[in-house]
């Protein structure tokens, strides 16, 4: 996978376009997907502090902040500083800037203390981290204990013939359109290779047990396109 610096120069590049082509190429099934995993995250009856990493241009940091309780607090981090910019044009819009805030920051060696989040969350970033399992317990090490990390990741189907048409449109169709509206042709051929190299769900799960959280789970989303997984700090 490309270098910590190819990733940030990928994402400043394709911010302006990023959201269009992510609800186009998604059919806009993603927003579905975020719904389902903001009910894992808050039930919108008690304040929370919530770390939202490789936030992007802010769709999820959004999302939990309507459902979250009045006093809660998301921050949002993300490598890509255009990409934050998109996200805090945003936040702004919707008037949830009191709310939400956001700053630049590397994800896998994360500028807050131990013990400082009651939830951390991550939608479709974490499969670009350079180092997953550094990335894994950087969140674990700012959870409060008791706290969950909710995360959503692209994933490929289970069945044969789905895995053969998923395959066949994530690793054409997708790159040409995405390139043809973003000028950026490579960018669209990094997204289905991150994903096929993504850790097979139950391998995943190893990984965040052996992070050190405990009663971890995953969940399949649209026949496995898309899969959440949650884990509690003890």
């Amino acid at each position: 996978m490309p270098k910590k610096e190819k990733i940030q120069k990928m994402f400043d590049n394709i911010a302006p376009d990023y959201d269009k082509l992510n609800h186009i190429l998604s059919l806009d099934i993603d927003r579905i997907w975020r719904k389902k995993a903001v009910m894992e995250i808050t039930d919108g009856s008690t304040p929370l502090s919530i770390l939202d990493v490789a936030c992007g241009t802010g769709d999820f940091s959004i999302a939990i902040a309507r459902a979250a309780a009045p006093g809660s607090r998301i921050t949002g981090i993300d490598l890509s500083e255009k990409m934050l910019e998109e996200g805090k044009r945003k936040t702004r819009e919707a008037c949830l800037d009191g709310m939400i805030s956001m700053e630049q920051g590397d994800c896998e060696h994360l500028g807050f203390g131990d013990c400082s989040f009651d939830r951390v969350s991550a939608a479709f970033g974490v499969r670009n981290f350079e180092h997953l399992e550094l990335g894994l317990s950087e969140m674990r090490r700012v959870l409060k204990p008791g706290g969950r990390l909710v995360i959503l990741e692209l994933s490929v189907p289970g069945n044969p013939l789905l895995r053969f048409l998923y395959k066949l449109y994530f690793l054409n169709i997708l790159p040409a359109v995405g390139g043809l509206v973003s000028g950026n042709k490579g960018a669209y051929r990094y997204l289905p290779a991150s994903v096929l190299k993504f850790p097979a769900p139950k391998k995943f799960l190893e990984m965040m047990t052996a992070c050190g959280f405990t009663g971890v789970k995953a969940k399949a989303f649209t026949f496995g396109i898309c899969r959440m997984y949650s884990g509690t700090r003890q």
